[in-house]
């Protein structure tokens, strides 16, 4: 339960018990789970407006996919997987023709030189 050993559950109780006292614990316990249920519907309730907001092209949305870790499982690693899984091995990489345009050549302007100026281009 949320990585907590039964020593540090135990410790929370008893804790609670002290902060809020036998009689009130429950009532503590009823806002806290009211509380959270709350939070979960508000979230829940955005979640649903930002995809009604985006319109139809944006249903399979989900915010949790912004998280960077889960955008590259998502987009990277689930390709490879997908890859490996169905055919036991990766798909073979198509030759692409490789094409080669050099750098044009620049020429440096000499100490004092005025560089040239376009007038339609500012």
């Amino acid at each position: 339960m949320f990585g907590l050993g039964w020593m540090e559950v135990g410790a929370l109780i008893v804790i609670a018990l002290l902060v809020f006292g036998p009689d009130k614990l429950p009532q503590a316990a009823a806002q806290a789970g009211r509380t959270l249920r709350n939070l979960r519907r508000m979230a829940n309730n955005a979640r649903e407006d930002l995809r009604a907001g985006l319109g139809p092209e944006f249903q399979n949305f989900d915010p949790a996919d912004l998280n960077p870790r889960n955008f590259v499982r998502k987009h990277l690693l689930d390709d490879l997987e997908d890859d490996w899984n169905n055919a036991g091995k990766p798909k073979e990489l198509e030759p692409v023709a490789a094409t080669y345009t050099p750098e044009p050549v620049v020429d440096e302007l000499g100490f004092g030189e005025i560089p040239p100026y376009d007038s339609e281009a500012t």
